[in-house]
């Protein structure tokens, strides 16, 4: 039987069947544009293939295209008799995550992956903040993603992929200079992978070198296309330098041309919660944001999270309808949080609410609640910036200015020497 480019048999007895997968594979894996077209090309070669239709679901998925991935897996499930153990498992664990299965999922994925480690399509579920233990709402979410990365690279030894998403998980637990070096062995062996430029981006971030952050972004997406994965997301990054570095011209032009609602080609998870951070962290920052784009926001999460769903998602949802204004749709999260992080989404909400109608000590009660482990929200340590700026914000606007100094030194100690919240050093 054929194999992909990690050894893993794959049914199909077309070798150009077998070579497409391959490329579809690592399209997926660096979160190239292509990854669902690729898929489609695997699968018009041999409509046979069960693995094919199985990683056309994943894409689909990963691109927004809910009701296309579902019937992609459900091909995948019909051909699905007959094969081997480990490709019928392959395709139960991508299944259930499609089902919207998360926590089923989860334990497919992990038991797959300890007796199958090197099948990446299934192992990738489980990496990255953004993956079923990154977006678990569990406490202790960043060391056991690391966990899980490290007991992937004996398998994978010099690989793009998996180093790239170890670099991430060592990132978020603080080992920078460990996550530097990885994500450029990373690059190094594929410069064109995205994930390893968004890793490289948070290595940067985490290290305060914001000018060779901004100038290494800049540069490598100028070769990206605007329809990639991660566009939107890398061009939030450079938005967000280009506001700690006094560049408000840029940072105002990526939002409009790359970030915000009716202009990023992104996925609405990315949109939302990129530019509600973005919006908040540069009116903390002293820069004025006009109500317009307040609504602007606020109308989007109706339209694409009206319920409550994800915990990252949802903290989002609840910054844009306080400072839009919509006391409804905000009550609404107040009152229905869901998850297991639900009560760490009420307490922020809670927390925006006030700070909208400028109740500084009740916004400061609540995101004292909620700060201890803000980590079960989900994202990165970057995006999660966001909530200790914002209780910094509250501070100082009691004059609590040394006590914001000091909470930032012992929090975030490496962004100590910067100024996210106007009046924070003056």
């Amino acid at each position: 039987m054929l194999r992909d480019r990690y050894g893993n048999e794959v049914a199909t007895s077309s070798s150009q069947a077998r070579d497409l997968y391959i490329t579809a594979l690592d399209s997926l894996l660096a979160g190239a544009p292509r990854m669902a077209t690729d898929f489609e090309q695997v699968v018009e070669t041999d409509p046979g293939f069960a693995l094919g239709h199985c990683g056309l679901a994943r894409a689909r998925a990963i691109s927004g295209d809910g009701a296309g991935a579902r019937t992609a897996i459900a091909e995948a499930r019909r051909l699905a008799d007959g094969l081997p153990d480990k490709q019928r498992s392959h395709i139960n664990a991508v299944g259930l995550l499609i089902d919207g299965k998360a926590a089923e999922a989860g334990r497919a994925v992990r038991a797959h992956v300890a007796e199958h480690p090197r099948d990446a399509l299934v192992a990738q579920i489980c990496t990255s903040v953004f993956g079923l233990i990154g977006f678990s709402g569990q406490p202790g979410r960043e060391a056991e993603l690391l966990a899980y990365t490290a007991s992937l690279l004996p398998h994978y030894g010099e690989d793009w992929w998996c180093l790239s998403q170890h670099a991430f998980s060592l990132c978020e637990v603080g080992r920078i200079d460990e996550a530097s070096a990885t994500v450029d062995r990373s690059l190094a062996l594929n410069p064109r992978n995205a994930h390893a430029a968004h890793v490289r981006s948070h290595a940067s971030y985490e290290a305060g070198d914001r000018a060779a952050g901004l100038a290494y972004l800049r540069d490598w997406l100028e070769g990206y296309d605007r329809r990639g994965l991660l566009h939107g997301h890398l061009s939030w990054h450079v938005a967000l330098w280009a506001l700690e570095q006094g560049d408000i011209g840029m940072m105002w032009q990526i939002i409009d041309a790359d970030v915000a609602p009716g202009a990023a080609k992104g996925l609405p998870i990315n949109v939302l919660t990129d530019t509600a951070s973005i919006l908040y962290r540069a009116e903390l920052a002293g820069e004025p944001v006009s109500p317009d784009r307040w609504r602007q926001v606020s109308a989007y999460a109706k339209q694409f999270f009206p319920k409550a769903s994800l915990a990252f998602v949802d903290v989002h949802v609840a910054l844009a309808h306080a400072m839009a204004g919509d006391t409804d749709a905000l009550a609404s999260i107040v009152a229905n949080p869901a998850g297991p992080a639900a009560s760490l989404v009420r307490a922020f909400a809670e927390a925006y609410g006030a700070i909208a109608r400028q109740s500084w000590e009740e916004a400061t009660a609540h995101l004292t609640d909620a700060m201890a482990d803000h980590a079960r929200i989900g994202g990165s340590r970057a995006q999660r910036d966001l909530l200790e700026f914002t209780l910094l914000g509250v501070l100082l606007r009691q004059g609590h200015a040394e006590e914001a100094r000091r909470l930032l030194a012992l929090r975030r100690p490496a962004l100590a020497g910067s100024a996210p919240v106007r009046g924070l050093h003056s």
